[in-house]
């Protein structure tokens, strides 16, 4: 055979072999890929409080359940609703008394709990002289600087003085007309002998010797639905898919932090609090987690529901007691727990 012939039938040949491989890795590269979802979702402040949805977010288990989750900081409880109400976000991450608001104004829309995240108070009542053996029965007399009238840590705060026998309207000189985002400030400035505060600024003021911690309003005052995912019945039965595939990553990532070290979760969280030393993060992580504030699944049951409304009842702001199925949709974390 003609050397130049063979040449050519040796590259005819290999051409063949080349280009079917070719063809396939062509069509690979066509594959579309999956389609995420779009959720907005507001949550009511930036906490460590709340680890679980950003591991869910930086773990990208959000990502895996086909779901494009935007998340916005609405920075208090009446503008998260709102934002809510108004569809500015599809989802919500506040107190479950504030679907007990809504609800007894007469919404033709309820707003239903379908994923709890925290299942405890996350405050802790910070003394500024340091306190070798703690008795609440030491706040009596004292100037307490609380929190905002009709929140759950203002609630939670009487509801555990009254506990330990401490009535707040007469047993200690209450201040309550300070906003949320001055508290720690005027504490640091000299108002009260002692102040409920929230992590990670109890933490802070504790390493700068500005406050010491003396107890845990969470530990003190059981389980609550204190921070709970929640949506609009209507948004709920037109997304049963996105509503199942969120709590699904919610749940993973309440799994992964309850298996997981304090020094993994503050290191996966981190990136959302870059304005905070890790090791704080760590500390306030471990205090949390130690105290059972995360909840390890989505299930909002009716003890904590009952519980949620006899605290309000104690403090004078339940509207009306709500029945807990009527708020309440567990079918869906009950569902994604079973697969």
């Amino acid at each position: 055979m003609n050397k130049w012939l063979r040449v050519s039938l040796m590259i005819f040949l290999a051409a063949l072999l080349i280009f079917p491989l070719a063809a396939c890795n062509s069509n690979q590269s066509q594959t579309p890929t999956r389609k995420l979802e779009k959720v907005r979702v507001a949550e009511v402040t930036r906490s460590i409080f709340y680890a679980p949805e950003y591991v869910a977010l930086a773990k990208g288990f959000f990502k895996q359940e086909g779901l494009d989750v935007t998340l916005t900081t609405t920075w208090g409880g009446d503008k998260t609703m709102t934002a809510l109400l108004s569809g500015g976000t599809d989802i919500a991450l506040v107190g479950s008394e504030t679907s007990i608001y809504v609800y007894a104004q007469g919404s033709n829309d309820p707003v239903i709990n379908f994923a709890q995240l925290t299942q405890t108070d996350g405050t802790f009542l910070v003394s500024r002289e340091k306190i070798d053996k703690f008795s609440w029965d030491q706040l009596k007399g004292k100037t307490f600087l609380g929190q905002r009238k009709g929140g759950m840590p203002q609630m939670v705060g009487e509801f555990v003085l009254k506990k330990n026998g401490i009535d707040p309207h007469k047993d200690l000189k209450l201040i309550q007309n300070i906003d949320f985002a001055n508290i720690a400030n005027a504490f640091a400035s000299g108002t009260g002998d002692f102040v409920q505060l929230f992590e990670p600024t109890a933490s802070i003021f504790e390493k700068e010797g500005k406050g010491h911690i003396v107890a845990s309003f969470g530990t003190e005052s059981g389980h609550v639905p204190y921070t709970v995912f929640m949506a609009k019945q209507s948004y709920m039965k037109k997304n049963p898919k996105q509503i199942e595939s969120f709590t699904r990553a919610i749940y993973k990532a309440q799994q992964w932090v309850d298996s997981h070290s304090v020094q993994e979760i503050a290191k996966a969280i981190q990136p959302y609090f870059k304005d905070t030393n890790l090791s704080i993060i760590e500390t306030v992580v471990d205090r949390y987690k130690s105290q059972g504030t995360y909840a390890t699944n989505p299930i909002l049951d009716d003890k904590e529901w009952n519980n949620l409304q006899n605290i309000m009842k104690e403090a004078g702001e339940l509207p009306k007691a709500i029945d807990y199925k009527t708020l309440v949709n567990t079918d869906i974390a009950n569902k994604v727990m079973q697969k």
